[in-house]
């Protein structure tokens, strides 16, 4: 699993509609986290505890304080291009992401572990296309692995 984080002032996502329309659906208007969170094949529960507390715990806001610290909010989106394969060619390859199947319950499983330790959690939509505006704070971005 991974996960790249970027400290944001402010962030929302939006799905696109075929009609080129774009409804809001997950948002945080305060400063925080904005994490696009990508699945490979062989990740599990193991995975999802580790990229959720590196998530809650890392001290990448301001004064060096953590999510919890601050009772911030994070915004997470899938992306399944995190495990994009670009080492020949033009065209990457997309083998390395776990299909949605498998990828979305464990995208969830992050949320739903971070909102176990009482973290504010916006969502996009699985499998949607998206559009993500955000401001990055510092700019701040981090990969993470699990």
């Amino acid at each position: 699993m991974r996960a790249v984080v970027q400290r944001v002032t402010r962030a929302s996502v939006s799905v696109v509609g075929e009609d080129g329309s774009a409804e809001v659906v997950g948002a945080i208007d305060r400063p925080g986290l904005l994490a696009l969170v990508g699945v490979t094949h062989d990740d599990g529960d193991a995975q999802v505890e580790t990229i959720a507390r590196k998530i809650a715990e890392l001290r990448i806001l301001a004064g060096e304080r953590s999510v919890l610290d601050e009772v911030a909010p994070v915004l997470v989106v899938s992306q399944f291009t995190l495990y994009a394969d670009t080492r020949k060619g033009r065209r990457p390859s997309w083998n390395g992401a776990a299909p949605g199947p498998v990828a979305e319950p464990l995208v969830d499983a992050v949320v739903a572990r971070l909102r176990e330790r009482g973290i504010e959690v916006a969502t996009g939509r699985f499998g949607a296309h998206m559009a993500v505006d955000l401001v990055n704070d510092g700019p701040v971005t981090l990969i993470l692995e699990a």
